[in-house]
This record gives structure tokens, sequence and C-alpha cells, in this order.
């Protein structure tokens, strides 16, 4: 029985603060999740499955499909284990595949030394069995066979994604600066924001949030901006099923007709480019985009959902003691229209946010590279107290 029906460790990778977003997911595909840690979850599926979780994550990187563990105190032992599974029955004769690794051991101080003993392990397999040497090479657009080891402790898999899924394909021009799409999605998620009210976000950059908040209300996954997958390039691929699972995406689509993104930001420049990304990603026609100061965004009345932003913080973007200003009057805008609304900041300076000056509900940490950020939830009060009661996550 080939593997793409055959059930192994999964483990699904995602960037540090993700996870909970991750789990929630994975779980509403109707997967059971055996254990989630701060960078992924694991359950047991099949390769057909990971081809499912592939095409449906918006929070995830990698999907590794387990082919088994062993030990290991060096890196002749990687080979060792390695040279004795039956790869020419896993990569096919005229293939090129690539080796990533995650690896704390103390005998190893370059990551590519322990590729390098991975690649030579398989090739010198495939040529003892068929006599043909596989090409190999650092792309990640075709078979991906990844090694995780940590002390004495190893894994083989199978990367199904290859590049990675964190990024979601759309994007043809990603500005200063940008928000990952894959945490994009996270603090979404995140948030109270129900899919069918109004999503307001000023200093919109490239877009990215707006159209994330796009896709999600309408059920539009990333697998529909990708044609290509390391799942492809290994021996038993089900094409069949992959084009089903395609036909599932386009067919769970569902359209929002009331709904309102509003995108703005000062710089003209960043609009066009900003529409330019949500045409690729087929949702321009749901935002409204508009060259203003944040101060000049409209704010619907009739629909009230959230108030989300992304200003500069000063890490790699403008000046913290102009910032200080612009943090204040965030505060004041969002105090005097936005009432009844939810205010979301996504900021990588929490002594900015003080000059907000609002307490935050929520604090919920993320990262973005390797800064540590929040998104600070506001309740933002008009007259009486209204409640926002988040939707589930779609199922796909």
């Amino acid at each position: 029985m080939s593997f793409y029906q055959t059930e192994a460790p999964i483990t699904i990778t995602c960037n540090k603060r993700l996870a909970p977003m991750l789990e929630k997911e994975v779980a509403d595909l109707g997967f059971k999740i055996l254990e989630t840690f701060v960078t992924g979850v694991r359950l047991r599926g099949t390769m057909n499955d990971c081809i499912r979780l592939n095409l449906n994550l918006y929070c995830a990187s990698q999907v590794l499909y387990s082919l088994g563990t062993f030990r290991a105190q060096n890196a002749n032992d990687v080979y060792r284990f390695l040279s004795g599974m039956t790869w020419e029955d896993i990569l096919p004769d005229d293939g090129y595949f690539s080796v990533t690794s995650n690896v704390q051991n103390e005998t190893i101080n370059n990551n590519m030394f322990a590729n390098v003993k991975v690649k030579d392990a398989i090739v010198d397999r495939i040529r003892d069995k068929k006599g043909i040497r596989p090409a190999t090479g650092p792309r990640q657009d075709a078979a991906v066979v990844h090694l995780y080891w940590k002390d004495e402790n190893a894994e083989i898999f199978i990367d199904t994604s290859g590049e990675s899924l964190a990024r979601h394909g759309y994007r043809k021009i990603p500005g200063a600066a940008p928000m990952l799409e894959a945490l994009a999605s996270a603090t979404i998620l995140s948030s109270r924001w129900d899919r069918n009210s109004a999503f307001v976000n000023p200093m919109c950059g490239s877009g990215t949030l707006a159209i994330e908040a796009a896709l999600i209300a309408t059920n539009s996954r990333p697998g529909l901006f990708r044609d290509n997958f390391s799942f492809m390039h290994f021996q038993g691929y089900e094409a069949d099923f992959y084009d089903t699972e395609q036909i599932k995406l386009e067919e769970q689509i569902k359209d929002v007709p009331d709904l309102r993104i509003i995108a703005t930001d000062h710089s003209e420049e960043a609009i066009v480019n900003a529409r330019k990304n949500a045409i690729a990603a087929g949702v321009a026609k749901m935002i409204d985009f508009e060259v203003c100061d944040f101060t000049g965004t409209e704010i619907p009345k009739d629909h009230k959902g959230v108030f989300f932003v992304n200003p500069e913080y000063g890490e790699r973007l403008g000046d913290e003691t102009e910032l200080e200003e612009t943090y204040a009057r965030i505060g004041d805008f969002m105090k005097q229209k936005c009432g009844g609304y939810y205010g979301y900041i996504f900021t990588g300076n929490l002594d900015l946010a003080k000059k907000i000056g609002l307490k935050p509900k929520r604090r919920i940490e993320f990262y973005t590279g390797k800064i540590d950020c929040r998104l600070l939830e506001y309740e933002l009060y008009e007259g009486t107290r209204r409640e926002f009661t988040p939707l589930p996550f779609p199922e796909g």
C-alpha cells in the first residue's frame, strides 16, 4: 500500500505563538490533535491527509509526514540509519530532492553538514539499488526531506509542503516591512470579528490584513493560490485526489454580500500595490481602498465590527518620538469615532502602545521575525455595551 494511504505521525509547524490558532484550524478540519507545542501540533494521518492540510491551513508553515524515528549520537549514525531506508521506493527515478533540517546536537555546529549526510545517504542508497544518481540542490519546489535531530533523538520526514505555507502566494508586491500572511491570519482569527460585520484597516500598507480578512470571511483557502507542493514529487502521488480537493476548495467559497472591508493608507503607492495584491487574491471587489490619513478612514455605523491597525513601531520603520504622537492620535480616533467597535492594535513596542490612552481588554502574544509583539484588544463603548460572539472557524 502506498504511504499516501498509510497513517503515520504528522507534525504541522507554525511560527512561534501561532499554535493556538493552528490547533483550532486543524481540529475544525476534523483531525484529532495528539499534542500541541510552541511551534506546532502533532496528529496521525496519511499523505493524502497532508494534501488536505496543505491546501486548507491559514496559519501553518510546514506539514511534515514522518518516515521514522531513530537514535543518533553523531552524523555517521544518521547516515547509517537513512541509508538503510527504501528511498528507491519513495523518490522517483528522475526526481530532484532537497534536504532541510532542525538540528540541536553537540557534535554538529553547522546544519549544512547534517543536510549533506542525509543527502549522501539517500543518493548512495538509490545509486546502489538502481544505478542512478538523483539530482539534489537547495530548491524547495520539488521533493523535500526534513531531518529533526535533538540530542540523540532523530526523526526523518517528508516535508509535504516544500516552500513555506506561511506565505499564501497571492502577494506580488510586499511593500515595506510587510506582515507575514500566516501571522495576519492568526491575528484576525484571534480577534472577535464575526466575519460579517465591518473590518476597518487603516495604515494598510500592502493590504495583507484586509486581504486575509476577505479570504477568511469567504472561506477562501490558501491552497487556491499554489499549484506546486512537495507532496506532488514522491512516488505514489495521486493527482486525482489532489484535483478533487482543489474542487472542494472552490465549492466551499461563500458570498458575504453585505460585508464591508475598508483599507486606507496615506501613501498612494501603498494603496496601488495593495489593490494589485487584492486583485491577485481575487478579493479586490470586496475591499474599499482609499488614500487618506487614518483619521479620514470611513467608520461604518450600520454594521459595527472591528477597527484593526498595524502601525509602525520603531524597530524598522518610523522614528519613535514621532510615533508617540501617532499612537496618541490613534487612541483619540478610536475613542471619538469607533464607538461600538472592537479596536485592535498590533505592535512590537509596548511603550508606544501606552500612548493609546486606553486600557486593553486583552493582550495576545505574537512574534514577527524576532520581535516580541502584542495584539491589543480594546472594547470601544457607545451607549449600552454590545457583545461580539466570534463564529466558529468555517469547516472545509
